[in-house]
């Protein structure tokens, strides 16, 4: 099985990416806190994945035209996708999990929808792991929010104070597709693994091209489809926009640099290629990238994107670009193409990774 292994910074300067709400105790009674990570080397701030994940749909529904995103139904205090991975984009590469609705709510919530087919009731309890895998986005080094007080005095009266944390902070995410997963969906039995109820079995036997994969229970679209799907979530990780505060703190979520290739296992290989200095700053440690794509060198089966907005970290670009030519000579001379690093802009590298899908589709095997 393939998966696409990438890791991203985040460049926020003077950010409040994703918020925790009022502090208890603090001086005024609405002030607003970042969500942070207490050690004892200090405060990590941090975006949860979830927040991290809706940035990534929102992006996709408004900005990538094919992409399919699942309605949403609401039953009181549960909210649900129509869990159906077969007609949705969203349901495919996010995951679910759903189960029968019976109360009256849930029947009203249905009603309510103008297309019947969306709100087609599930038979059974269904889950899907998601085949996207994102880590939490982690500040690199400890950092001290700083706390913003402001009124508001644009009225009669006394003014009314207002406080908020926000932080200077390089962000570090991590994230995994697993391209096995995309479009494949099982209709076993157990606990974790029925993707499909009675009902969306037979939707999947009726869907041209698809085919079926009797020894594992699944049921699998063509592979065309599939990398369709593929290919529009990393059209949205090129256009990533998001983040709390923007209003107050406008902060370009994008990618300021993202390694990734596609990759035999899941486990990620360029997890401690970046990190801070002693100095708190962003490092990209050139050696335990070296080390990395040599000890897994039998594991990588795309060239290594690297995607590094210039204007970025300049003075460790340039030993970077050395290092590139280097490596680059030095796999040619090898003739393994395949482990050449290709450097360019972040929304280049993942359209260049899109565009290489369709050379690749084994990719998918």
């Amino acid at each position: 099985m393939a998966f696409v292994t990438g890791l991203f910074l985040i460049d926020a300067p003077a950010s409040a990416l994703n918020n925790l709400g009022a502090i208890p105790g603090e001086r005024e009674d609405n002030t607003v806190g970042v969500k942070m990570i207490s050690t004892k080397a200090g405060n990590f701030p941090y975006v949860s994945a979830q927040a991290f994940r809706y940035w990534l749909r929102t992006t996709l529904e408004e900005r990538v035209p094919e992409w399919k995103a699942s309605p949403i139904f609401r039953e009181e205090k549960i909210a649900y996708t129509a869990a159906n991975p077969i007609r949705y984009w969203d349901d495919d590469l996010f995951g679910y999990m759903r189960a029968p609705g019976k109360s009256d709510t849930a029947k009203k919530s249905r009603e309510q929808m103008t297309m019947l087919e969306d709100a087609t009731p599930v038979t059974d309890t269904i889950t899907r792991a998601s085949p996207l895998r994102v880590s939490t986005l982690v500040s690199i080094a400890p950092v001290n929010p700083t706390n913003d007080f402001g009124v508001m005095s644009r009225h009669e009266g006394n003014p009314v104070p207002h406080e908020h944390q926000f932080y200077r902070a390089t962000l570090k995410g991590l994230f995994s597709l697993d391209l096995w997963s995309c479009g494949t969906f099982s209709y076993r039995n157990r606990t974790g693994f029925r993707n499909l109820d009675d009902k969306q079995v037979k939707l999947a036997t009726d869907y041209p091209g698809v085919e079926h994969l009797a020894a594992e229970k699944s049921y699998r679209l063509p592979k065309a489809e599939r990398l369709a799907r593929v290919k529009a979530l990393f059209t949205g990780m090129a256009q990533l926009e998001g983040g709390a505060k923007q209003t107050l703190h406008y902060t370009d979520v994008s990618p300021a640099l993202a390694i990734f290739a596609v990759t035999k296992g899941g486990n990620h290989i360029f997890h401690h290629t970046v990190g801070a200095n002693r100095a708190g700053q962003p490092e990209i440690k050139i050696d335990a990238l070296r080390e990395a794509l040599r000890v897994f060198a039998d594991g990588i089966l795309s060239p290594v994107y690297v995607g590094w907005v210039k204007g970025y970290l300049d003075e460790a670009r340039t030993a970077f670009e050395q290092f590139v030519a280097e490596h680059n000579a030095s796999v040619a001379e090898q003739e393994q193409d395949v482990l050449r690093i290709k450097l360019s802009h972040p929304r280049e590298a993942f359209l260049n990774f899109v565009a290489a899908c369709d050379r690749h589709p084994d990719w998918l095997d």
